[in-house]
């Protein structure tokens, strides 16, 4: 799990395909990604959210940008972004693609999917 001293919970990482997100979730007991795209505004308003969550939670975020490696797109069925998937213990256990999500509601939603 992350910690307040760890510098992945202040701010999100920023993912560059299938390997580092693979090696990212298995890092970490929780975890939480935002598949995104350049260029969705949503996308780019959840990453002050998800640095907030980040924060507040003991959970791992992580940003990555599907666009380019279709395999990630295919295991994930991204079909719209933003894509929230949360994991334990590296594999996924929920999923939101809602557009954007605030703090609190986030935040519920983690606890209620890695409890």
């Amino acid at each position: 799990m992350t910690t307040a001293d760890d510098p992945e919970s202040v701010r999100p990482t920023h993912l560059s395909g299938e390997a580092d997100l693979d090696a990212f979730v298995d890092n970490y007991d929780h975890a939480l990604v935002e598949f995104y795209t350049e260029g969705c505004s949503i996308c780019a308003s959840m990453e002050p959210v998800l640095g907030n969550v980040a924060r507040a939670t003991d959970v791992a975020v992580a940003l990555v940008n599907p666009r380019d490696d279709p395999p990630l797109v295919e295991r994930f069925n991204v079909q719209s972004v933003p894509l929230l998937v949360a994991f334990v213990d590296g594999e996924p256990v929920g999923r939101r693609a809602e557009g954007f999500v605030g703090g609190e509601d986030l935040v519920e939603w983690l606890e209620s999917v890695i409890a």
